[in-house]
């Protein structure tokens, strides 16, 4: 017997469950022979977002994903997965190296949003996204994005601007929160329930507006209820789907990719 569809607002609940699992997760137990790089080579390195090398059996690829981290030590030292500048210019830098040296790219997106302090804006939160934003559009290299758990605002779209877009079952995608959405258009945080079924944020949602490509099935339950069919199910996802885009013609894919989100773009 099939359960019944999962209201909006409990996808949204699913998908910040601190037991969930997180990009540190899918890296750890996808690729093999992972390395990690660090910094921005401008301010510092951002914990908020983790970035290397690795491969995907065995095929040389870049990583990168927004990391919340698991127990309240993790998400304090990770900032909750919300990225600073610094983060998005050290993962930009990882792309511009994915790019030299022909490296497909994945992303894990995972945050609320970027972290929006003041010293995120002295050193220019906008403008870091932005960048990605534009370059991303023009790599000449395969990229996939996968929303894991929460893809807020610009903050999800820096890592987002993909040939394939994927999430999860359980997972969300969308402008701001909806508690953020319901403070503006009513006035009223309370109203976030209410405010998530109007915001068409779930993968079901955003399939059938073509915002997404596909949906990975989560376990019965959620991601974190059985996560290494979880691992399993993304994994194979992966590289049957890299299989196929590394054998793409490189303007093809550009073309391909600028066209895809020129298209969303004229439908807004």
């Amino acid at each position: 017997m099939m359960s019944a569809e999962k209201s909006a607002w409990e996808k949204v609940g699913i998908a910040r469950l601190p037991e969930r699992p997180t990009a540190k997760t899918y890296i750890d137990n996808i690729f093999t022979d992972f390395i990690e790089l660090h910094g921005d080579r401008c301010f510092g390195d951002d914990t908020a977002i983790i970035g290397g090398i690795g491969r995907l059996n065995g095929r040389p690829v870049t990583i990168i994903g927004e990391e919340k981290g698991g127990n309240t030590k993790e998400k304090l030292y990770r900032n909750f997965g919300c990225p600073n500048p610094e983060g998005y210019r050290k993962s930009l830098r990882l792309m511009k190296q994915a790019e030299k040296f022909k490296r497909p790219i994945i992303c894990f997106v995972d945050t609320q949003g970027a972290f929006c302090g003041i010293g995120a804006e002295e050193r220019g939160q906008g403008e870091a996204i932005a960048d990605n934003l534009i370059s991303m559009v023009n790599l000449k290299v395969p990229i996939i994005s996968v929303v894991i758990g929460e893809g807020g605002s610009g903050g999800a779209l820096a890592l987002a601007v993909a040939d394939k877009v994927w999430m999860l079952e359980n997972s969300t995608y969308s402008i701001l929160s909806p508690e953020g959405f319901a403070s503006i258009l009513w006035k009223d945080a309370a109203k976030a329930e209410k405010a998530a079924e109007a915001m068409k944020l779930t993968a079901s949602d955003l399939f059938k507006l073509k915002v997404i490509d596909k949906i990975i099935k989560e376990p019965d339950g959620g991601a974190h209820k059985n996560v290494d069919l979880m691992v399993k199910n993304l994994r194979e996802e992966l590289v049957k789907e890299m299989e196929s885009l590394v054998l793409s013609d490189v303007n093809l894919l550009l073309k391909n990719r600028y066209e895809k989100f020129r298209k969303m773009g004229s439908q807004i």
